[in-house]
């Protein structure tokens, strides 16, 4: 039976998908619920028919489900940042654990122990950092909040309840005073306006506290007055004005200087002595971190004589708080201010390179490198971003051959993929630990555990090949061969030319490439690639996605 659009039906909510959605069926179908939570009995109505499956409205709430609670935050649904806001914490770990077991055992086809989620000390109040969007409410003053989701429409907000205190009162104090100094805020449409964002950043163990100014300029007018008017206020350790004069959705600019303090803060996290300013990568949430660096670092199992290789290492945190159960560690990372902030870092320790050594490279690249040289590191680290290792890395890892990998990976879709990849290259998945670095979001940060494969005994045996008893005839050598060829390379225009037989419109390779982006596929440069569009790039529809998406799970792609 096809769905219909605006179509009401009752429906009791089974599960929530890994994007927050509510999960039910009508007529063993599909149907995918906003702000629905599992045990609902609901009046939904279909906002968008699809082959298949539909999405829904929850249109009116029968009977709410064990974990459903009251929402406390006012913008939760428009600003999006929170999806989880409406059920429990309880019931919320709940989700993740399964998030994360059904990427492993549904998508993977992985038989791998994935233990419950480690829940976060704390579900409120827990980031460390935070980035505002500055913006011109209907009455002409300015607000900080959160762009709506897919939009750069501000949603204002005055008290989010996933940040501590002193940022949302500073945020507001910091439009009042820019606004008493005829400071206005940026427009992209019209590349206008000074302030872009207000970047906050706080060391959980320290106390210190940064304020960044991202402008569209070289500075503010009345600086001075205006940034120790917020220090003394605020008991700031440092203010930085970063310059953002592109016309670009990229928050920070390339260049920042120091308006007041030494420019940077100072933490700890898992014991290591860290500095930061903007640019550097630091978990936002500080306790949950060193419980996920924990087992990061159970996992490794170092010895006193083992090379442990960090890819994707970022300032160096998980290498080098596993650095004391180990000989030496050689860290990768592609961001160069992360890099110099770990060679500090390792430097105010009193570590030599031969001890703790960190790369400005691709870890693709650097892996490559390291096998090509011979490098033999007994345990790698690996925490790449939301799209995954790419297959040279993999591949580099491979090679390398180490007796254990430990994967951290903010993406479980692609940790799967990825463990996966290795277990068919001489590894075995050996337990999943999800950790919940994100409360009341749809976010799960996932530990893996793989360790090599090595024989516990070997047979020799002989075999002789030819026509006869006892023999191996060639041509069956060549069947199993053909059997075994490698899949065909799924191109774009074989999945344009599925789509338009079997929906009847075309898709741009753009569309594809966006699609199989945000899916955390391996992408791969075009050699007619541009730097800038000319106008801005049109986004698929969410008909084309889902036809996208079929033509992926077809050429088995996903």
């Amino acid at each position: 039976m096809a769905f219909q659009k605006n179509q009401i039906l009752t429906l009791s909510i089974e599960s929530l998908s890994n994007d927050g959605s509510g999960v039910a069926h009508h007529d063993g179908q599909a149907v995918f619920v906003a702000a629905a939570a599992p045990g609902d009995v609901a009046e939904v109505r279909i906002v968008k028919p699809m082959k298949g499956y539909a999405f829904g409205k929850l249109e009116k709430l029968l009977t709410p489900g064990p974990g459903r609670v009251k929402q406390d935050c006012p913008v939760a649904g428009p600003c999006g940042g929170c999806g989880l806001r409406h059920i429990s914490y309880a019931a919320e770990c709940a989700a993740k654990t399964q998030f994360v077991r059904d990427a492993f055992e549904r998508l993977a086809k992985l038989d791998v122990p994935v233990h419950e989620v480690l829940g976060a000390p704390a579900a409120d109040r827990y980031r460390n950092k935070v980035q505002l969007p500055v913006g011109t409410d209907e009455n002409g003053h300015l607000v900080t909040g959160f762009f709506a989701g897919r939009s750069h429409r501000i949603v204002p907000c005055a008290d989010c309840k996933l940040q501590p205190d002193w940022m949302n009162a500073l945020a507001a104090r910091a439009c009042t005073l820019l606004e008493e100094n005829g400071i206005t805020a940026y427009n992209e449409e019209t590349h206008t306006g000074r302030v872009r964002h207000l970047y906050m950043r706080q060391g959980w163990h320290s106390g210190q506290r940064l304020l960044c100014f991202v402008v569209n300029g070289n500075g503010l007018p009345n600086e001075a007055e205006i940034c120790e008017a917020l220090q003394k206020e605020f008991d700031l350790t440092t203010i930085l004005i970063n310059r953002n004069n592109a016309r670009t959705n990229v928050i920070l600019g390339a260049k920042t200087r120091v308006a007041l303090g030494p420019g940077y803060i100072e933490d700890t996290l898992s014991g290591v002595s860290l500095r930061m300013g903007v640019h550097e990568f630091y978990q936002v949430n500080t306790p949950a971190a060193e419980a996920l660096y924990a087992k990061a670092r159970e996992f490794a199992a170092l010895t006193p004589d083992d090379f442990l290789l960090d890819l994707y290492c970022g300032m160096g945190t998980i290498g080098l708080s596993m650095l004391p159960d180990c000989r030496r560690l050689v860290g990768v990372e592609v961001v160069p201010q992360a890099v110099d902030g770990a060679k500090e870092t390792a430097a105010r320790l009193g570590l030599a390179a031969d001890k703790a050594d960190f790369r400005c490279q691709d870890a693709g690249a650097a892996a490559a490198q390291l096998a090509a040289e011979g490098a033999r590191p007994d345990v790698i680290v690996v925490d790449p971003p939301r799209k995954g290792c790419d297959e040279a890395t993999l591949t580099a890892i491979a090679e390398m051959a180490p007796r254990t990998v430990v994967m951290v990976s903010c993406n479980a879709a692609t940790a799967a993929r990825d463990t996966r990849w290795l277990v068919e290259h001489g590894y075995k998945a050996e337990e999943v630990q999800p950790v919940d670095l994100f409360p009341r979001t749809k976010h799960v940060e996932t530990v893996v555990l793989l360790s090599h494969k090595k024989a516990d005994s070997y047979i020799h045996i002989d075999v002789e090949f030819g026509e006869g008893e006892g023999k191996i005839p060639v041509d069956s050598i060549a069947k199993r061969a053909e059997a075994y060829k490698p899949k065909e390379k799924v191109t774009y225009k074989m999945i344009k030319e599925y789509i338009e037989a079997k929906y009847g419109f075309k898709v741009h390779t753009a569309y594809i490439a966006e699609v199989k982006r945000n899916l955390g596929l391996p992408m791969y440069d075009a050699p007619n690639a541009v730097e800038e569009l000319k106008q801005p790039r049109k986004h698929p529809t969410p008909e084309k996605v889902e036809a996208i998406k079929d033509a992926l799970r077809y050429f088995a792609v996903i």
